[in-house]
């Protein structure tokens, strides 16, 4: 199938071609014919699976195909709402590409900026806004935007905006919307609290699930390194350095984190920058623009900054720490090998880490290939196949390092010869904890 054979807009299928797409993604050849006979849709999809242009498509076709009737200025027409800052600019960006040959109008709006630049485009009128919960609420309070004329919303990455604690925003926003319009709703993951927020926001709806093991690219070439957390950072500025040429993602678990692996990097003549919610906008949206400019080789991320990332031609992605919540990990590996490129998502996996890893492959139906030994490779690193098939528990920070050591000598001989072999307690560097 081709974006031809879905019934598009002219205009629209020529913006398409322009960015070098043919043929849909399984998301999108399921969803658009649903959002084109303006059907509610309920999506389950991982960032990564082309849901943006799912619902961008359709909606500049309805509004493309039905101008605004009134004279004077644009009213909002379409509301997207989505968790932070640099996936609405995303999504702001992908709209205003896709709708280049109509007359369509987006404007974006976030906060942790001065509002005015955006309140002068909105009095300017619109036809699609894409914002985030906090900002929209603040120009809503201040009867700069009114949602009164909204015949298209899009709720986008609703886990996502739950964990960050935007519930209530959220169900705020819907209480304003008119009850005659066309509703999406998209999340990776249908926990309980989800399912709930859908039913306030759809009527009579489809259902579109992309299963996370669908949403693992084939084309992503994967691979685990296990590697004690004191040796993480060697292994990273090694793996840096044997790819110069390569734009490199990497993933921390939390802020905290992410600052220390820049610092680690840095003393290894390594640049690279963060970007997480500690972060100013104007920081995070210039370390971003570097980093898609190739000005920037290494990027550090969390998880819910990376949620606005398309990088084209990002060929690795390092998952510094593992998740801890496995759907995580498809959305990670996710930001390489899209489209028709391929990709390479390497994972570190510590002691502690083990669980999260066996919890990622039951979700993804496979094992993570093991990478071979290397350099950084001591005694503590080793998986023993004895060790990996008794009961996993979960990770206990207070765990004893010298427990750890203790079992590994009581392991095969082979073992006990490449510890020895690496393990250098005078040379070894204090744990940075």
């Amino acid at each position: 199938m081709t974006f031809k054979d879905l019934g598009i807009a002219l205009p629209i299928l020529k913006a398409i071609e322009e960015q070098g797409y043919t043929n849909p993604t399984p998301i999108q050849e399921q969803a658009i014919p649903i959002l084109l006979n303006k059907k509610d849709l309920l999506g389950v999809a991982q960032t990564g699976t082309g849901k943006t242009a799912a619902f961008s498509i359709p909606i500049i076709h309805h509004l493309h195909n039905n101008p605004e009737q009134t004279k004077g200025k644009r009213r909002i027409r379409t509301l997207i709402v989505t968790p932070t800052r640099e996936l609405a600019i995303q999504i702001a960006d992908n709209f205003t590409a896709y709708s280049k040959y109509t007359h369509v109008k987006n404007t974006v709006i976030f906060g942790g900026v001065k509002q005015q630049r955006q309140v002068n485009a909105l009095r300017n009128g619109v036809d699609a806004l894409i914002a985030t919960p906090g900002r929209l609420l603040d120009l809503m309070n201040q009867n700069i935007i009114s949602l009164r004329d909204i015949e298209f919303v899009v709720l986008d990455e609703a886990d996502q905006m739950l964990d960050m604690g935007f519930i209530h925003d959220i169900k705020k926003i819907i209480a304003k919307l008119p009850k005659q319009r066309q509703s999406l709703f998209f999340s990776a993951t249908m926990p309980t609290s989800i399912v709930e927020l859908s039913k306030t926001l759809l009527g009579a709806f489809e259902r579109v699930t992309i299963k996370p093991q669908q949403a693992t690219a084939e084309k992503v070439d994967q691979g685990l390194f296990f590697v004690s957390k004191l040796n993480k950072p060697k292994l990273l500025v090694h793996l840096i350095n044997e790819r110069p040429s390569d734009s490199v993602l990497v993933f921390s678990r939390t802020k905290h984190g992410a600052n220390k692996i820049v610092k680690k990097l840095s003393q290894a003549d390594i640049k690279s920058a963060a970007i997480h919610g500690n972060k100013s906008q104007t920081a995070r949206q210039k370390a971003l623009g570097d980093f898609k400019d190739g000005k920037l080789r290494v990027l550090i991320a969390t998880d819910i900054a990376a949620r606005g990332i398309d990088v084209e031609d990002l060929s690795l992605v390092i998952n510094y720490d593992l998740p801890n919540v496995p759907e995580t990990y498809v959305h990670r590996i996710g930001r390489t090998g899209r489209a028709s490129a391929s990709g390479i998502a390497l994972s570190f996996c510590d002691r502690e880490e083990r669980p999260y890893l066996k919890d990622i492959e039951k979700l993804i139906k496979q094992q993570v290939p093991r990478m071979p030994e290397h350099q950084f490779t001591d005694g503590d690193d080793e998986p023993a196949a004895e060790e990996e098939k008794r009961p996993q528990q979960r990770p206990n920070p207070n765990r004893s390092r010298n427990n750890n050591r203790n079992r590994n000598r009581n392991r095969s001989g082979n073992s006990n010869n490449r510890s020895a072999n690496n393990r250098n307690n005078s040379s070894r560097p204090r744990r940075d904890d």
